[in-house]
């Protein structure tokens, strides 16, 4: 009977996993920047899939999960609106509704971002009273998320999606979203072999890597899923056949075995057809590493602090995805030490149930002596800042406000990974303020149990006196060029009309860009500005309701003409010939 309800209680945690991830379209290796976002400590990519469902400080429009470190940040933000970035060991879940430009029916679970009436007419924002006042606002319909001016239908007009208009003389007006059903799906060169991820393969395996039967995709026995023919029609899945519906890694299909949900599939590559003086690509394996160690395959089986490494294929202690069947090209035997992705050097779960996993130590290539050998150059490290304080090695031991920095290699109060151990090469000595991830200056834990880490201000090597020393010249402008970054104008307004907050405040915004953190991005008084590289210049609002919004300043490139003087919102702006002129569309504000 237990055994019964263990496999019961199994399959009913399998069919919920699959309901509440199947919302997500996954993308790997992705990450988006976000200002606002909320970080979890999570066991399984569920687990933060459900904490962006159940998200109320923001509406999360999707998360990240980091597997090898369980780490899971929640996000108002998704690819329709931040750029997206490449980062190792890190998936994207974007929640499909939010991606969605058309609608299904009559468009009561449209989520898109068009903000514009059929006739052309821009929408007011749901939480405006003017030029229209609503009747159904965010306060009234708080399900059906009228954020913003976007297109929505809350009250289930059979026209679809509208919103109130910005013209005083139109209240309302329907918005031209387009049907699903009437989009065309590109045209897809199809392939029997693989390339790449394998999105074009049209071939007909269809078994898994380690054997199993493929479902067919129009089938919801054993495995019930969205991933249909009639969900993803230009996705060729035909009949059984292993396919790549939504840009895993690989070809893959869901098995008939009821207790394993899907697979990968080992398709032919393109490049094992052979053709006119084809050969296989050489793979060169090394029992020293070299770089960042991925084609090492040595026999070291122990982390720096001297953990055991957990076999590949296991996945007890450490559960995970990191195995033989799933990288069959990186040499996952037994437990020795390896790179599958792309980290920065070889690394392994190890057996202790309270650390997932750590990096190993292993022979470099240039350690082997070699005719004429030569030692490597070693940077010279600085007391004095210089850059992003990659190689300082002073002893500044206290951040920006005042804290005291906690030891590397202390646990308490911040628990992290950055140890000696693991950074053996970055200096992290006693508690001095350092830079082993590639931040923008040295930080440090601090022994502030409310505070995790703080920027340090360390000296620059520019602060040092030299033979005829010259400070560098960094040229401030008062209108905008690129992304505004040099922008050092007055404006302090945002692009809807709130009041900016000042930088050094911290209400109704709490926050950490300020002038002491950021002291060379001249955050004076309230003006707006982009520290941090945004798109464009932006502020912190005074609003309470509203964090921060993008502002709209005057670009270079407005000028008429060299040397000329333009004059906005009551300020004049000086802008010069080789001044460039970039167009942006502006995002929604969250």
């Amino acid at each position: 009977m237990d055994l019964y309800k263990a496999v019961l209680l199994g399959v009913l945690f399998s069919a919920v996993s699959a309901g509440v991830l199947d919302e997500y379209a996954k993308t790997e290796g992705a990450r988006i920047m976000s200002i606002l976002k909320r970080e979890y400590s999570v066991g399984t990519v569920l687990e933060c899939a459900i904490k962006c469902n159940a998200e109320t400080a923001f509406t999360c429009r999707s998360f990240i999960y980091i597997e090898k470190d369980q780490e899971c940040l929640t996000i108002p933000a998704n690819t329709k609106t931040e750029h997206v970035l490449r980062r190792t060991s890190t998936a994207l879940y974007e929640k499909k509704v939010y991606l969605m430009e058309c609608v299904n029916g009559i468009g009561m679970d449209y989520r898109g971002t068009k903000s514009k009436t059929k006739s052309g007419k821009t929408c007011q924002r749901w939480a405006s009273k003017y030029p229209h006042n609503p009747n159904m606002t965010p306060s009234t319909h708080p399900n059906a998320d009228l954020e913003s001016n976007f297109c929505r239908n809350p009250d289930g007009d059979s026209k679809g999606p509208w919103c109130y208009t910005r013209d005083p003389e139109t209240r309302w007006e329907t918005c031209n979203v387009q049907d699903c059903s009437a989009s065309k799906p590109p045209t897809v060169v199809e392939l029997t072999c693989s390339t790449g991820d394998g999105v074009a393969y049209r071939g007909t395996v269809a078994v898994t890597t380690s054997g199993k039967a493929c479902q067919a995709w129009a089938a919801q026995t054993p495995q019930k899923h969205n991933r249909t023919p009639d969900n993803y029609p230009s996705n060729g899945l035909d009949l059984n056949y292993c396919r790549n519906p939504d840009n895993e890694r690989m070809p893959w299909c869901y098995t008939t075995d009821p207790e394993t949900r899907w697979e990968y599939c080992k398709v032919p590559s393109c490049g094992d057809v052979p053709g006119p003086a084809s050969k296989p690509p050489t793979v060169v394996e090394l029992t020293c590493s070299t770089g960042d160690g991925v084609a090492y395959r040595g026999t070291v089986a122990v982390t720096t602090s001297g953990k055991a490494c957990q076999a590949w294929a296991a996945q007890t202690p450490q559960k995970h995805n990191r195995t033989p069947d799933n990288y069959p090209s990186n040499g996952l035997d037994l437990n020795y030490c390896r790179n599958p992705d792309n980290e920065r050097m070889p690394w392994c779960y190890t057996t202790d149930p309270e650390t997932r996993w750590e990096y190993c130590k292993v022979p470099s290539c240039g350690d082997v002596p070699g005719p004429a050998s030569k030692p490597p150059t070693v940077v010279e490290e600085l007391t004095c800042s210089t850059g992003d304080g990659v190689a300082y090695r002073g002893t500044v031991a206290v951040t920006t406000s005042g804290k005291a920095c906690q030891a590397w290699a202390a646990q308490t109060p911040q628990k992290h990974n950055r140890t000696p151990d693991n950074y053996p090469s970055n200096g992290l000595d006693l508690n001095y303020c350092r830079n082993p991830d590639n931040e923008r200056m040295p930080w440090c834990y601090t022994t502030d149990p409310e505070t995790r880490w703080e920027y340090c201000k360390v000296p620059s090597c520019g602060d040092v006196p030299g033979p005829a020393s010259k400070p560098p010249t960094v040229v401030e402008l008062t209108c905008s060029t690129g992304d505004g970054v040099a922008y050092r104008g007055t404006v302090a307004v945002t692009t809807s009309g709130k009041a900016c907050q000042a930088w050094a405040a911290q209400t109704p915004q709490k926050h950490n860009r300020t002038p002491d953190n950021y002291p060379s991005n001249g955050l004076d008084l309230n003006y707006c500005r982009n520290p941090d590289n945004e798109r464009m210049p932006w502020c912190y609002t005074t609003d309470p309701e509203t964090r921060w919004e993008y502002c709209k300043v005057p670009s270079c490139g407005d000028v008429p003409g060299p040397g000329s003087v333009m004059s906005s919102h009551g300020q004049s702006y000086h802008c010069y010939a080789d001044d460039t002129q970039l167009l942006f569309s502006s995002p929604p504000p969250f």
